[in-house]
């Protein structure tokens, strides 16, 4: 069994989504079928990211670090060809982490 952190970008404001998960093609359903109450509003969802782990309190953590200010710089870095910081790109919306700094994906 594997323990999955993702992250999904809104096709509707564009925001991303950071969870957890055991099961991350049923998880990805139920954001984009509206049965989370915390992202409902926000469907559909664009799966742009995800880790797999064997140890669920490594997946935690790592949900987790990628909330925080240096996990979201992490995350820019990472995902460097998928976001783009500071100016939107052709064909590009700008993509934001709820309560965070500004990117384009």
């Amino acid at each position: 069994m594997f323990y999955y952190v993702y992250i999904l970008r809104s096709l509707k404001d564009k925001k991303l989504y950071i969870g957890y998960t055991e099961n991350l093609d049923e998880r990805i359903k139920k954001h984009n079928d509206g049965a989370n109450e915390s992202t409902r509003n926000r469907r559909l969802f664009k799966l742009i990211f995800a880790e797999a782990f064997i140890d669920e309190i490594d997946a935690r953590k790592r949900e987790r670090f990628f909330k925080t200010g240096h996990g979201r710089e992490d995350l820019q870095k990472i995902l460097n060809n998928t976001l783009v910081k500071g100016r939107p790109c052709q064909g590009r919306e700008p993509a934001q982490l709820a309560g965070s700094h500004s990117f384009y994906a």
